[in-house]
């Protein structure tokens, strides 16, 4: 079935062949079923159907093969996050040597492994968690990427840009996927109700570590502290994006970013299933 909603470069955009997933992942074959209607796909209440599913559409590229990361790290839906990376190509379009600053990759390193597989782009990518660096390392060098994707570790977990950029660094465009709650109760909570919409009481449908997760003050302030400090580093980057779950909080960021000096602001809608999202883009 297409999904209309995803950017008409994603190769996505007309579903799954199972056929050809299993192909570059056979450890998805076991999850692989036709429901009641006939139609074949599998349960996407189980954490590692869903984890083999995304590993199969991962390798369905061809500087991708290997790709392992705990079971406690956010799996990231892999249609999803290649949206972002061509809305950013399209914001791009016309820029050359292509380096782009990737703000808590997580263990799974999913933005540079796309940029990298989809653009050929270089990338830094940061993280404040070390072993999440580790296993992002692991991934980067038994994919032979390691000329263009280096990683930096945010020591100050009150710091985006703050400790990372550098003097001489020049970036063509940020990118971030910010945390959501404020707190771990609150993502619990949020677990729980996914589960019980999924008719599902007893397994967790996704996983992610604190960082991945939750940032004091949630999103909003995360947004707003990520606005802030890209102020101080106007020139290091040409344009500063972030993907925005709440809508509510695009309005107060562009009033901020008006304060700070931003020339230019937009809002690029993403949808994906029943979830609606959007990129916010700035620059000064």
């Amino acid at each position: 079935m297409k999904d209309k909603r995803l950017h008409p470069k994603n190769k996505f955009n007309k579903g799954y062949n199972f056929d050809e997933l299993i192909k570059v992942n056979p450890s998805l074959k076991e999850f692989v079923s036709e429901n009641k209607y006939g139609t074949t796909t599998i349960d996407f209440s189980n954490p590692k159907a869903v984890k083999e599913l995304n590993k199969g559409l991962l390798f369905s590229f061809d500087k991708i093969a290997i790709w392992d990361f705990p079971d406690e790290n956010l799996c990231p839906p892999i249609p999803g996050r290649l949206d972002y990376i061509h809305h950013l190509a399209d914001v791009l379009a016309e820029e050359k040597d292509i380096k782009i600053l990737d703000i808590g990759t997580g263990a799974t390193c999913i933005y540079p492994l796309l940029g990298v597989a989809e653009y050929n782009w270089n990338f830094v990518a940061t993280d404040i968690d070390l072993d999440s660096l580790d296993t992002a390392q692991d991934i980067i060098d038994d994919n032979k990427l390691e000329q263009n994707i280096v990683l930096r570790q945010q020591f100050d977990e009150n710091n985006i840009l703050k400790g990372i950029i550098e003097e001489e660094d020049s970036f063509t465009a940020t990118m971030c996927n910010p945390p959501f709650y404020k707190s771990a109760e609150e993502a619990q909570g949020a677990n729980r109700r996914k589960n019980r919409n999924l008719g599902n009481s007893a397994v967790r449908n996704f996983s992610g570590n604190n960082n991945e997760l939750w940032y004091v003050g949630g999103e909003k302030a995360f947004l707003h502290n990520y606005l802030y400090e890209s102020s101080l580093f106007k020139t290091s980057s040409k344009w500063f994006t972030s993907l925005v779950s709440k809508k509510e909080n695009v309005e107060s960021l562009e009033k901020s970013s008006k304060k700070l000096g931003a020339t230019e602001f937009k809002v690029i809608p993403l949808s994906q299933g029943n979830k609606v999202t959007r990129i916010v883009c700035w620059r000064f």
